[in-house]
């Protein structure tokens, strides 16, 4: 298997399709799951020539399930050591969820020349929490309910979640895929309880308010209009105004998950702004 191991010996694991010497575009994947999320979308840009990267987070899929250092700080600084293993310059970073924060960070602090360009896909920026700061955040006791329900029974909290708000499934009309819910269980199951629970706050409290301001780049930020898991009015609209260079696009009817659900869509305006 592919992997680095960072300085304080976390196993990271990645994959790394594609010509060497093709654009990168590196996914950062939300929680809990693993690179394999972006198998549907790494497979579309590895066919039009990219090359393509995803790595699992620490604590997620097949990395070290570390039990410390499960912040985004740490996070991001595992992303810089894989960035530097692999010399990637101009290269595209795209983030779904938890993965959109892990851009946010990286993205203000990388190196000049490693990113051309950066996407935000249903992601958390600038902060989900509710304060006196972000009135129009989520109450702490819903963040609470999801450290509850995991230390209760993970496996159970792990079907509830894609079968339900994940993917919009609980929506009536759906079109329900239990292929889709499986997945994401393997995906989590194959993580750390202890990794999975911190960050649970690392999404949630992190403010990326002055990550969003650093940013430099081209920044595509990407949302679904019912998204139940990072509610839109909180977070789209507000990165894009804090990015200096952002386009926003929005998607009625689109759930959290939808880079699976409505990956045609997603693919194509993804290869758009890119190639633009």
């Amino acid at each position: 298997m592919n992997s680095i191991t960072t300085k304080d010996g976390t196993r990271i694991f990645f994959k790394d399709w594609g010509p060497k010497d093709a654009t990168p575009i590196v996914f950062h994947h939300g929680w809990p799951l693993s690179a394999d999320d972006w198998d549907n979308q790494m497979m579309f840009f590895l066919l039009k020539g990219y090359r393509v990267i995803a790595h699992d987070r620490r604590g997620h899929g097949r990395s070290t399930q570390t039990w410390v250092g499960n912040d985004m700080d740490t996070y991001t600084a595992d992303v810089i050591e894989l960035t530097d293993a692999l010399d990637l310059k101009g290269a595209i970073h795209v983030g779904h969820s938890t993965g959109g924060g892990e851009v946010a960070r990286y993205a203000a602090r990388a190196k000049p020349g490693r990113v051309a360009k950066a996407v935000l896909i249903s992601a958390v920026p600038p902060i989900m929490v509710k304060s006196q700061k972000n009135p129009g955040g989520l109450p702490l006791e819903v963040f609470d309910g999801f450290r509850s329900a995991l230390a209760a029974s993970r496996a159970q909290f792990y079907v509830d979640v894609p079968s339900g708000p994940f993917y919009g499934f609980n929506r009536p009309g759906a079109k329900v895929s239990q292929g889709v819910i499986d997945n994401w269980w393997r995906q989590g199951m194959m993580g750390g309880a202890k990794a999975h629970y911190d960050c649970i706050k690392a999404f949630s409290e992190t403010d990326f308010t002055e990550d969003l301001k650093a940013i430099q780049v081209p920044t595509l930020v990407m949302h679904g209009e019912d998204d139940q898991i990072v509610p839109i009015a909180d977070s789209a609209p507000l990165s894009a105004k804090l990015l200096k260079h952002s386009t926003l696009k929005t998607y009625p009817g689109f759930p959290h998950g939808m880079p699976t659900t409505n990956a045609d869509q997603i693919n194509a305006d993804l290869l758009a702004f890119i190639r633009g």
